[in-house]
């Protein structure tokens, strides 16, 4: 049969993959859990080292407590979508939660990041019509390492070439040059970034930023928007968990978030003024024709919020920021670099080979530790990494097994 031949090409690609030793269809399950920080993985018990759960919040009593009566409330699952009859008070609690949460007006919440950064950069490019003036000219800039849903978010809206444009990592005199070459040429203009870079655990300038954007507002005549996605950030760092934005004392226009990764539960959201999140509600569909998540989703993540925002989530990130500081004294002592100097719980080991990483992680796996390998063409050649991801509930024993069993494979 004639479709056998397509078959035989999706399998040539496969094989390709696994060939580069970058193939993820062959994860480890996990079977159950004995503590925050150690799970059963093929009948063994392991300590996980790459999870982005970074508060240990996924296994709060209160968390599970909190999904539990909201599923007893409202059922396992929506039901339909939001529009139609899958909206419950669960949801708009949340949403006013993490709104509040982050000073905003209002909040929206998505099935997951991935499908709020597709629908935030395709309404706020695209808008919904030819006629509509939403759709006016406009010049999107990104940094060059920003998340893949940011790029193919950017994507979507089918921009031509030169109205896409990539500023360098982290390079303020590289966005100043972008804007300041396209003035004349665009009505506005929207800079997009990541807050905190996951492979490396590096921060954006968020501040510098700011000060570049509002510069270059008034060059354009309906202004430059900046949107950041920060869901590495939030529940991770600054004082009070509220992320980059915190950390740098300055905000995005937009900005998007994860219930996924520090606030232990799963689903997206954004935040902005009202005026954005209403068209956003009437245009974006991953939100309009997708089912949100389950009212016992939500409301693990509106206690978690809660958590956050409280005494206990202040000491939570304050055992984050010292198991990660223990981390990186210890590795620095056991005779390792890092691929990238960083105070966030992403802590990239550099190792520069690909064929030793992965021997690194199998190594540390048969001394039950799971940690991931990143390796080209996420990373450049000759940096990879493990990308060991430190936990507020890890103990310091668990720390010191850890560098121990490295600097026996070393």
């Amino acid at each position: 049969m004639a479709k056998q031949q397509f078959l035989s090409i999706l399998d040539s690609e496969v094989a390709r993959i696994d060939g580069v030793k970058t193939s993820k269809r062959n994860e480890r399950i996990i079977e159950s859990f004995s503590s925050p920080t150690v799970a059963k993985i093929d009948g063994k018990d392991v300590t996980i080292f790459n999870s982005n759960d970074y508060l240990g919040l996924r296994h709060n009593a209160e968390v599970k407590e909190a999904e539990h009566a909201a599923s007893q409330q409202y059922g396992a699952g929506p039901g339909a979508v939001r529009f139609v009859s899958g909206s419950m008070k669960i949801h708009r609690d949340l949403e006013h939660a993490v709104a509040k949460f982050h000073g905003r007006d209002d909040a929206m919440v998505f099935s997951s990041a991935f499908a709020a950064n597709l629908a935030v950069l395709y309404c706020l490019i695209s808008g919904q019509s030819k006629d509509s003036k939403v759709t006016s000219d406009v010049l999107v800039v990104s940094d060059a390492l920003n998340h893949r849903s940011i790029i193919d978010g950017i994507r979507l809206a089918n921009l031509p070439k030169e109205q896409r444009v990539v500023f360098e990592h982290m390079n303020m005199e590289s966005l100043t040059n972008v804007l300041s070459a396209n003035k004349g040429k665009y009505s506005r203009v929207l800079v997009v970034t990541d807050g905190v870079f996951s492979m490396l655990g590096e921060y954006q300038k968020l501040d510098e930023m700011r000060t570049i954007v509002d510069k270059f507002d008034a060059e354009y005549p309906l202004g430059v928007l900046l949107v950041m996605d920060d869901c590495h950030g939030v529940a991770s760092c600054g004082e009070t968990g509220r992320g980059v934005e915190e950390l740098k004392g300055a905000k995005a226009d937009v900005l998007v978030g994860t219930f996924g990764k520090g606030l232990g539960s799963d689903g997206g959201y954004v935040v902005a003024n009202q005026q954005i999140i209403n068209y956003l509600r009437e245009s974006s569909a991953t939100y309009i024709y997708s089912n949100s998540i389950s009212p016992g989703t939500a409301g693990a993540a509106l206690k978690s919020v809660q958590i956050v925002d409280s005494e206990e989530g202040k000491k939570l990130l304050q055992s984050s920021r010292d198991n990660t500081a223990y981390f990186k004294k210890q590795v620095v002592a056991a005779g390792f670099v890092f691929a990238a100097e960083s105070t966030h719980a992403i802590q990239p080991v550099l190792i520069g080979d690909p064929v030793k990483t992965r021997g690194l992680v199998d190594f540390l796996f048969d001394k039950n530790i799971l940690v991931t390998n990143i390796s080209y063409p996420v990373v450049a050649k000759g940096r990879d990494e493990i990308r060991i991801q430190i936990s507020a509930t890890h103990t310091k024993d668990e720390i010191d097994y850890l560098v121990n069993c490295m600097k026996e494979f070393k």
